[in-house]
């Protein structure tokens, strides 16, 4: 299986059509058709349909074509990295939660590109869990969680700063006006709270048995579509602050009393061997936490 066949297919499978892959990669439609037909016979399965005018994939080709994309991009990542000069080259992939301690990482990546512009890197946004499974797989360099996430199996470093736990709500609610919620505050309303692994436990060692007092209705992935499930009226969020601009807008930020806090944690996997630019990522924010 040839990394110019799966380039073929992935592209006949993002244009749905042989003509504009062909056209695409500068190769003759007979070639695609031919390479793509042989490479179905090497899978053992029909990855597309052929009929008329249009094509589509099949279920199995779906399933295909998302490992094609993982394999394809950390080839060229791989590539990246490998051309290596009298400056550090290479990508670096990084992927993150949604947290304000991100502005530390960001100012890192800027001293890193100042001694070395050729580095680009890759921010790729999504939770605790979407990275763990990518570290592993080595899709991603690196990973930024908000505990509680797990970091087991993993090196990690603390970032600078925290972030406060509270409700995102409806200006327009009861508890708007207030200074700080509590747990009675939210008895019998629907919540939105995260997906994250360890999430619920959180919960429990917070409340203990308490936390049935409200009802959870939704669980977000990213905090920008839950915020978008509040203005909706579906129910409060818990959720860190600093994410979500309310200002000027129908949403506002309550805290939680009494306080509670989570730290955000850069991780990567423990053992492997990083490339050039990651190593002279993690040497530029480790040299910017001890400062």
């Amino acid at each position: 299986m040839e990394l110019r066949v799966l380039r073929y297919f992935q592209a006949v499978a993002l244009e749905l059509n042989f003509s504009r892959a062909a056209e695409k990669l500068h190769v003759s439609q007979p070639t695609i058709s031919r390479q793509l037909k042989d490479l179905e016979d090497e899978v053992g399965v029909t990855l597309i349909k052929r009929g008329g005018r249009s094509i589509e994939l099949t279920s199995e080709g779906e399933y295909f074509s998302n490992q094609v994309n993982q394999i394809l991009a950390l080839a060229d990542k791989t590539l990246d990295n490998m051309q290596i000069g009298q400056d550090i080259t290479g990508s670096i992939v990084i992927g993150s939660a949604e947290t304000r301690s991100f502005i530390s990482v960001a100012q890192s990546i800027k001293a890193l590109r100042n001694k070395y512009p050729h580095i680009k890197v890759n921010i790729i946004s999504t939770n605790a869990n979407d990275v763990r499974r990518n570290l592993d797989s080595g899709n991603f360099d690196f990973g930024i969680v908000v505990d509680p996430a797990s970091k087991k199996d993993f090196e990690f470093i603390h970032l600078l700063g925290e972030s406060r736990w509270g409700v995102l709500m409806p200006r327009s609610s009861d508890l708007a006006n207030k200074d700080h919620i509590t747990l009675d505050d939210l008895e019998n309303r629907d919540m939105i709270v995260t997906q994250q692994n360890g999430f619920l436990d959180t919960l429990k060692d917070w409340y203990g048995e308490s936390t049935k007092k409200f009802n959870i209705v939704a669980t977000y992935n990213l905090l920008y579509n839950a915020s978008l499930l509040v203005s909706a009226g579906v129910g409060y969020a818990l959720c860190v602050d600093g994410i979500i601009n309310t200002n000027q807008s129908d949403l506002i930020f309550v805290p939680l009393e009494p306080r509670r806090t989570a730290g955000t944690n850069l991780v990567w996997q423990k053992g492997r061997k990083l490339s050039q630019a990651a190593e002279a990522f993690l040497k530029q924010i480790s040299s910017d936490i001890d400062k």
